[in-house]
Protein backbone atom coordinates (compact mmCIF):
# COMPACT_ATOMS: atom_id res chain seq x y z
CA UNK A 1 0.00 0.00 0.00
CA UNK A 2 1.21 3.69 -0.94
CA UNK A 3 0.89 6.40 1.66
CA UNK A 4 -1.06 9.24 0.42
CA UNK A 5 0.05 12.80 0.27
CA UNK A 6 -2.87 15.43 -0.57
CA UNK A 7 -4.85 12.32 -2.15
CA UNK A 8 -2.05 11.41 -4.27
CA UNK A 9 0.07 8.45 -4.21
CA UNK A 10 3.53 9.72 -2.76
CA UNK A 11 4.77 6.86 -5.40
CA UNK A 12 3.15 8.39 -8.63
CA UNK A 13 4.37 12.61 -6.97
CA UNK A 14 8.01 11.11 -6.33
CA UNK A 15 7.95 9.42 -10.20
CA UNK A 16 6.49 12.43 -12.10
CA UNK A 17 8.78 14.88 -10.48
CA UNK A 18 11.86 12.94 -11.24
CA UNK A 19 10.50 12.23 -14.79
CA UNK A 20 10.01 15.68 -15.82
CA UNK A 21 14.28 16.59 -14.68
CA UNK A 22 16.21 16.57 -17.25
CA UNK A 23 19.21 14.14 -16.54
CA UNK A 24 21.92 16.92 -16.72
CA UNK A 25 20.18 19.29 -14.16
CA UNK A 26 19.65 16.28 -11.38
CA UNK A 27 23.51 16.68 -10.14
CA UNK A 28 22.89 20.33 -9.91
CA UNK A 29 19.64 20.13 -8.20
CA UNK A 30 21.36 18.16 -5.30
CA UNK A 31 23.95 20.43 -5.10
CA UNK A 32 21.61 23.38 -4.88
CA UNK A 33 19.99 21.46 -2.08
CA UNK A 34 23.08 20.25 -0.12
CA UNK A 35 24.44 23.72 -0.05
CA UNK A 36 20.74 25.93 0.90
CA UNK A 37 21.81 25.77 4.55
CA UNK A 38 25.17 27.13 4.32
CA UNK A 39 23.63 30.12 2.05
CA UNK A 40 21.17 30.60 4.42
CA UNK A 41 23.96 31.33 6.76
CA UNK A 42 26.21 33.22 4.88
CA UNK A 43 25.06 36.76 5.70
CA UNK A 44 25.35 35.96 9.26
CA UNK A 45 29.09 35.13 9.69
CA UNK A 46 30.99 38.92 10.19
CA UNK A 47 34.07 40.19 11.75
CA UNK A 48 34.83 41.07 15.68
CA UNK A 49 37.44 41.27 17.78
CA UNK A 50 37.01 38.65 20.41
CA UNK A 51 38.57 37.56 23.07
CA UNK A 52 38.36 33.87 24.88
CA UNK A 53 39.31 32.94 28.16
CA UNK A 54 41.12 29.71 28.35
CA UNK A 55 41.58 30.20 32.64
CA UNK A 56 39.39 28.63 34.88
CA UNK A 57 38.58 32.08 36.39
CA UNK A 58 36.30 35.35 35.65
CA UNK A 59 38.47 37.82 33.95
CA UNK A 60 37.74 41.51 33.69
CA UNK A 61 39.21 42.65 29.86
CA UNK A 62 40.01 46.22 28.44
CA UNK A 63 40.66 47.18 25.13
CA UNK A 64 42.30 50.41 23.11
CA UNK A 65 42.63 51.35 19.90
CA UNK A 66 42.60 54.57 17.86
CA UNK A 67 39.40 55.99 16.05
CA UNK A 68 38.81 59.64 15.02
CA UNK A 69 38.30 61.07 18.12
CA UNK A 70 41.87 60.04 19.02
CA UNK A 71 43.23 57.21 21.36
CA UNK A 72 40.04 55.24 23.06
CA UNK A 73 40.33 53.02 25.88
CA UNK A 74 37.15 51.07 26.97
CA UNK A 75 35.78 48.38 29.25
CA UNK A 76 35.30 46.01 31.25
CA UNK A 77 33.82 43.08 29.44
CA UNK A 78 33.50 40.10 32.27
CA UNK A 79 34.86 36.92 30.46
CA UNK A 80 33.73 33.87 32.69
CA UNK A 81 36.14 30.84 32.20
CA UNK A 82 36.23 28.99 29.34
CA UNK A 83 34.37 31.25 27.31
CA UNK A 84 34.81 34.04 24.96
CA UNK A 85 33.44 37.94 24.59
CA UNK A 86 33.10 40.03 21.58
CA UNK A 87 34.90 43.57 22.46
CA UNK A 88 34.24 44.75 18.71
CA UNK A 89 31.37 43.93 16.54
CA UNK A 90 31.69 44.20 13.03
CA UNK A 91 34.76 44.50 10.30
CA UNK A 92 37.47 45.93 12.15
CA UNK A 93 38.45 49.66 11.27
CA UNK A 94 42.32 49.95 12.79
CA UNK A 95 45.64 47.35 12.44
CA UNK A 96 46.71 47.51 16.00
CA UNK A 97 44.37 46.88 18.72
CA UNK A 98 45.55 47.20 22.66
CA UNK A 99 44.51 44.61 25.63
CA UNK A 100 45.02 44.45 29.55
CA UNK A 101 42.94 42.06 31.53
CA UNK A 102 43.10 41.40 34.81
CA UNK A 103 41.99 37.54 36.81
CA UNK A 104 39.13 38.45 39.34
CA UNK A 105 39.66 35.83 41.37
CA UNK A 106 43.80 35.12 41.65
CA UNK A 107 45.30 39.02 40.69
CA UNK A 108 47.12 38.07 37.51
CA UNK A 109 47.40 40.45 34.76
CA UNK A 110 47.75 40.34 30.86
CA UNK A 111 49.55 43.18 30.39
CA UNK A 112 52.38 45.35 27.63
CA UNK A 113 54.08 48.23 27.42
CA UNK A 114 51.39 50.54 25.80
CA UNK A 115 50.03 52.86 28.80
CA UNK A 116 46.40 54.14 28.27
CA UNK A 117 43.71 55.11 30.94
CA UNK A 118 41.21 52.71 32.78
CA UNK A 119 38.89 53.30 35.26
CA UNK A 120 37.70 51.45 38.28
CA UNK A 121 33.81 50.71 36.68
CA UNK A 122 32.61 50.39 32.98
CA UNK A 123 34.51 53.16 31.17
CA UNK A 124 34.89 54.61 27.74
CA UNK A 125 37.94 56.90 27.53
CA UNK A 126 39.11 59.37 25.26
CA UNK A 127 42.91 60.08 25.54
CA UNK A 128 46.02 58.30 27.06
CA UNK A 129 47.56 61.62 28.32
CA UNK A 130 47.31 62.50 31.58
CA UNK A 131 45.50 59.62 33.29
CA UNK A 132 46.34 60.13 36.46
CA UNK A 133 45.11 64.08 36.82
CA UNK A 134 41.53 63.18 34.81
CA UNK A 135 40.91 60.87 37.76
CA UNK A 136 41.60 57.26 35.89
CA UNK A 137 44.24 54.58 36.73
CA UNK A 138 47.38 54.09 34.41
CA UNK A 139 47.86 50.24 32.79
CA UNK A 140 50.24 48.93 30.51
CA UNK A 141 48.31 47.09 27.27
CA UNK A 142 49.86 44.91 25.30
CA UNK A 143 49.52 45.46 21.36
CA UNK A 144 48.32 43.31 18.47
CA UNK A 145 48.83 43.49 14.99
CA UNK A 146 45.83 42.93 13.15
CA UNK A 147 47.61 43.18 9.90
CA UNK A 148 44.05 44.82 8.96
CA UNK A 149 42.72 41.58 9.09
CA UNK A 150 38.95 41.96 9.44
CA UNK A 151 38.59 39.79 12.47
CA UNK A 152 40.78 38.83 15.24
CA UNK A 153 40.56 36.98 18.58
CA UNK A 154 42.95 36.80 21.71
CA UNK A 155 43.51 33.54 24.36
CA UNK A 156 44.01 33.98 27.23
CA UNK A 157 45.26 31.59 29.07
CA UNK A 158 47.27 30.46 32.42
CA UNK A 159 50.52 29.49 30.20
CA UNK A 160 52.60 32.55 29.58
CA UNK A 161 53.60 32.92 26.06
CA UNK A 162 49.80 31.58 24.69
CA UNK A 163 48.05 34.55 24.92
CA UNK A 164 48.80 35.56 21.52
CA UNK A 165 46.16 37.11 18.58
CA UNK A 166 44.57 34.93 15.97
CA UNK A 167 42.74 35.56 13.10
Amino acid sequence: MHKISHGVPTEAVSKSIISYLSPRLIPALAFAMASAPFMLFADVAHADFRVCNGTQNLVGVAIGYRAGDGWISEGWWQVPASSCATLIEGELQSRYYYLYAEDAARGGRWTGDVNMCVAENEFKITGVEDCFARGYQRMGFKEYDTGRQGSWMVQLSDTPGTQEGQN
